[in-house]
């Protein structure tokens, strides 16, 4: 791919890749940094990308993944906790709130079996293919997605035991 091809392909999207990266970061040098930091990766990868079906969704995902870790590094008391879809919050009190999701779901993967909170972790948090957790933990693509699924389920039962019990 040329740098017409990407650039054609990639900068219309810089916008939207911008305001997500904001959304996460809070701080304007350092969205632009994530922006700049994805363009980089996206444009070293350029020979592989030819193929690519929706380039979009590849580059709002590469993006994501980098706050996601640029996150992790800076502020560890920030839990990206299983791509839970919370809304924008509008207030303080809604940013509590869903602060006190994401470490209650945190405290409830902590407590999951060893074996599935790796596999977990991998699976969501460093967004890894099963091929890729296959070759990092030996285990078989099929026993990835029965894990995953798993603890996907208890994570689920959990939370919303917990909420009943609260709401008693």
């Amino acid at each position: 791919m040329d740098s017409d091809h990407f650039k054609r392909i990639f900068l219309p999207f810089h916008k939207k890749l911008y305001r997500m990266a904001y959304r996460f970061l809070e701080n304007q040098a350092d969205a632009e940094d994530m922006v700049q930091e994805t363009y980089i990766k996206l444009w070293q990868k350029r020979l592989e990308l030819e193929s690519l079906l929706n380039p979009e969704s590849f580059a709002v995902t590469l993006l994501k993944n980098s706050c996601l870790d640029f996150l992790r590094k800076v502020r560890p008391e920030w839990l990206p906790v299983y791509e839970i879809a919370l809304a924008a919050p509008e207030s303080l009190a809604e940013q509590i709130e869903n602060r006190e999701q994401l470490e209650h779901i945190q405290q409830i993967v902590d407590q999951l079996p060893e074996q599935q909170k790796q596999v977990v972790e991998l699976k969501i948090w460093d967004n890894l293919s099963d091929e890729e957790i296959e070759q990092r933990t030996g285990l078989k693509k099929g026993n990835i997605k029965v894990i995953v699924s798993r603890a996907k389920k208890t994570i689920k039962e959990r939370y919303l035991q917990c909420e009943k019990d609260e709401n008693r």
